[in-house]
C-alpha cells in the first residue's frame, strides 16, 4: 500500500506509539533505522507493519530486501513519500526503515539462564538513553539477560530503541520489582554486586565469574538500601578526579567487562577473532 497524505490514520498510529501510554496501551513499539530493523529481525523479531521510503534509503541494496523479508513474515508493507515518513521519523537524519511491531520484554518467572550467567539489573534508571547504552553494553559484554527493576522509563521507548542501536532484541529483558528480582536471584544462587562510593573494596579485586548479577541504581541517588542491603559484594569504581561519579551506563561497561575479562582468563569464556581491518575510520594527515 503507497501512503502519499501525511493525514493517513496509519501514519496517525505510529506517531502516537511514541506516548508511553499507547504503548502500555496497545503493547507495541516502534524500531526505526537499517541497522535496529535488521538487529531485530535476525533475532527473530516479527513485525506487525513496515514503514519504508525508498527515496531515503543510505543503500539501495539492503533496504528492499529487509523489506521484502518483513512482507514475507506477514507484516503489513508501506511505501511513504518523504513528507509522509517525515510525520513518523523518530531519527534527525531518517533512513527510510521504520517497523512498528510487539513489545520485547519477557515475565520473571519465563527466564531462563545458564551456567555462569552475567545478569545486569537496573533500579529505576530514569533516562531512556542510559538504559539504552546499558542494553548495548550488555550485549557486547553477552550477559545473559537485563532485569529492569522498578521502572522510570519505559523500556520500548524509541530513545532506548535508538541508544541500544537495536542490541536490545539480542538480550533477554525483564520488567519486575526490585523484590521478586532479588528473590528470583537468590533462589538461583546469585551472588549480587552493587557499587558504592563507600565500598572498601575496589570494582577490580572481588571475583566476579559464576552466578553473579550486578545491580546499577538511578542517576540522581543510585541504588537503594534495599539493593544495598541485598548485595554480596560491594565495590567501588576509583575516581582519581574532580567527579566521584560516574554515568550510571558508563559504570555497568566497567563492571560488566571486569567480569568479562576475569571470565576470559578464568576460560569461562572465549574472545571471537577481530573483524577483518579493511583500513576504515583512518584519517590521512
Amino acid at each position: 500500500m503507497e501512503i502519499s497524505s501525511p493525514s493517513n490514520p496509519k501514519l496517525k498510529y505510529v506517531v502516537r506509539l511514541r506516548t508511553c501510554a499507547v504503548r502500555e496501551e496497545t503493547g507495541e513499539m516502534i524500531v526505526e533505522g537499517y541497522r535496529e530493523c535488521r538487529r531485530a529481525l535476525d533475532h527473530g523479531y516479527r513485525p506487525r507493519a513496515i514503514f519504508h521510503c525508498p527515496d531515503l534509503y543510505l543503500k539501495n541494496e539492503n533496504e528492499p530486501r529487509l523489506v521484502d523479508e518483513c512482507a514475507r513474515l506477514g507484516a503489513e508493507v508501506y511505501s511513504c513519500t518523504k513528507a509522509c515518513f517525515g510525520k513518523i521519523a523518530y531519527k534527525e537524519r531518517p533512513d527510510g526503515l521504520l517497523m512498528v511491531g510487539p513489545h520485547v520484554s519477557i515475565p520473571l518467572e519465563r527466564l531462563r539462564l545458564p551456567e555462569n550467567a552475567l545478569v545486569i539489573v537496573t533500579e529505576s534508571i530514569e533516562k531512556p538513553g542510559n538504559l539504552g547504552t546499558i542494553l548495548r553494553s550488555a550485549d557486547a559484554a553477552r550477559a545473559a539477560a537485563v532485569i529492569v527493576c522498578d521502572r522510570a522509563t519505559d523500556i520500548h521507548n524509541p530513545n532506548v530503541v535508538r541508544a541500544s542501536t537495536g542490541t536490545m532484541f539480542s538480550v533477554p529483558i525483564v520488567e519486575a520489582s526490585s523484590d521478586a528480582a532479588l528473590a528470583f536471584l537468590k533462589e538461583r544462587g546469585f551472588r549480587i554486586l552493587a557499587a558504592s562510593p563507600h565500598a572498601e573494596s575496589l570494582h577490580f579485586e572481588v571475583d566476579l565469574t559464576g552466578n553473579v548479577a550486578i545491580a546499577l541504581g538511578a542517576e540522581q541517588y543510585g541504588l537503594t538500601r534495599k539493593w544495598m542491603d541485598g548485595a554480596d559484594l560491594r565495590v567501588r569504581i576509583p575516581m582519581l578526579g574532580l567527579a566521584d561519579s560516574l554515568n550510571v551506563s558508563a559504570a555497568a561497561t566497567i563492571l560488566a567487562y571486569e567480569a568479562v575479562r576475569q571470565r576470559i582468563l578464568a576460560h569461562c569464556v572465549e574472545v571471537p577473532p577481530a573483524e577483518p581491518w579493511h583500513g576504515e575510520g583512518v584519517i590521512d594527515k
